[in-house]
């Protein structure tokens, strides 16, 4: 009996003494909470995974991830600042175009200068401006953001419904007015006439809820180069030639619907809603602002969860049936320069583990990191470092190679950079809510476009 309880004694004494020795390292061990959107695609998430997991590894802080759809980010992350209670580091599809701006300039924003000013030289042209934001607390520019990926306008067209209706590629136009007469005056009644379906030959996304209608719509701007800030972010809207390039663009983007050449349902498309349209084959071609149309059918391909037919369909349509295609001339004949709507991650001020979460994100902009990040998306982001735009992904097929060459033309940022405020016409949307004034409420296209400059004035004057 006495031997047993020296023997217990001793183990727990060693215990005791084990524990001693270990609890400083695991007192000592930081955790990182991690905000983070969700991915289309397992692959982008399963990348993301893989470089957190490497991050433990080498560094020893833990990290605690929680994914959210797109659409939850912006209202978690508003509750999240109102309580106190932010995460340390967080990234939203959603951030730039809605939030960053406005957070930026009301103080709410880390600046990430010392991570951001040693590694400048590896991003691309038009991608560090998207982080390069004013603060009116701190009366200072600065790194208030990280530029992770980027997006731009593309056009996805049917190859085997235009084929269908008696045309093939080569046919397509490409000056601005004859391009869209193509579509409404002869695809459509040829597609209508060899299928005996009602197809739409356009899917012109036009819904107030819809990202894409403003996207697209600032492209029929470029198209007419429609300047509405200065480099300053100052109006340029009470200019004549804005105006009048307003009204022409607006013309355009609306008589695709009054010639009834897009569906009626367009008025009321969310983002994913012109997908699924052309998915379903309802319609011919759309504008797009990622490649993710085509992106679908490649991961149907590579799915082992769907039926060897279902592959194989998927193949056939990635490889054959769909077109990446670019936007025609602009009206005077020039090239359009599209917008490139760079995609934002972020620290916020009130965070716990500044430091620590400043460490994660050194590494995960690390190159070897961030490209598997980047192509798990499948080519919907195109990369925003300059080594990673020279990866053979880009060079692997024609979608992705239609992408890289857009891009490799130019691009310019969206307004919201220069102009905080214009994230508030964003989220109103005030671009379809002028067009839905034009084709559901029958209002003239002048008057609508003077009542969409008079909010412009009253938001980001």
């Amino acid at each position: 009996m006495r031997s047993k309880v020296i023997g217990a004694l001793s183990l727990a004494v060693a215990a005791v003494g084990l524990f001693a020795a270990t609890a400083p390292a695991f007192a000592q061990q930081k955790t990182i909470t991690v905000w983070w959107g969700k991915g289309f695609y397992r692959s982008e998430d399963d990348a993301l995974i893989a470089a957190i997991k490497k991050f433990e590894e080498k560094t020893g802080i833990k990290v605690e991830l929680s994914q959210y759809a797109i659409q939850d980010m912006i209202p978690k992350t508003v509750a999240a600042l109102d309580a106190g209670t932010v995460p340390d580091i967080a990234y939203s599809d959603s951030y730039d175009v809605q939030a960053q701006g406005k957070w930026a300039y009301e103080g709410k924003l880390e600046d990430l200068s010392d991570v951001m000013e040693p590694i400048k030289d590896r991003f691309a042209p038009n991608t560090l401006e998207a982080s390069i934001l004013y603060n009116d607390v701190a009366k200072k520019k600065a790194y208030y953001g990280f530029p992770l990926k980027q997006q731009s306008m593309h056009v996805q067209i049917w190859n085997d419904m235009l084929e269908k209706a008696g045309f093939k590629q080569s046919d397509i136009p490409t000056d601005w007015n004859g391009y869209w007469t193509f579509w409404c005056d002869k695809v459509q009644p040829a597609i209508r006439k060899a299928t005996g379906q009602r197809i739409y030959a356009v899917g012109q996304p036009m819904g107030v809820e819809s990202t894409d209608a403003f996207q697209s719509f600032y492209t029929f701007m470029d198209a007419y180069h429609v300047k509405l800030v200065d480099d300053d972010g100052k109006l340029l809207v009470d200019d004549p030639k804005v105006r009048d390039g307003l009204i022409k663009a607006m013309k355009d983007y609306t008589d695709t619907y009054i010639k009834g050449c897009t569906p009626p349902s367009s008025t009321t498309w969310k983002d994913p809603d012109n997908n699924v349209a052309f998915h379903n084959k309802t319609i011919v071609m759309t504008h797009n602002f990622t490649i993710s149309i085509a992106a679908k059918w490649y991961e149907d391909s590579q799915n082992q969860a769907l039926t060897p037919e279902q592959r194989e369909a998927g193949k056939k349509a990635y490889e054959q049936d769909i077109i990446t295609a670019s936007f025609p001339k602009a009206p005077d004949g020039s090239t359009i320069k599209y917008r490139s709507d760079v995609k934002t991650g972020l620290i916020f001020t009130a965070a716990k583990n500044k430091a620590e979460a400043k460490q994660f994100l050194s590494f995960l902009l690390q190159e070897e990191n961030v490209r598997p990040y980047i192509e798990g998306a499948l080519g919907r982001w195109f990369p925003v470092t300059k080594e990673s735009q020279a990866s053979p992904f880009w060079q692997a097929d024609r979608h992705r190679k239609a992408v890289y060459n857009q891009f490799m033309g130019g691009t310019a940022p969206f307004d919201f950079t220069k102009n905080w405020k214009f994230t508030i016409l964003n989220n109103e949307n005030v671009w379809a809510k002028a067009m839905n004034r034009v084709v559901s409420e029958k209002v003239p296209v002048d008057k609508a476009v003077d009542e969409l400059i008079v909010r412009i004035k009253q938001v980001a004057g």
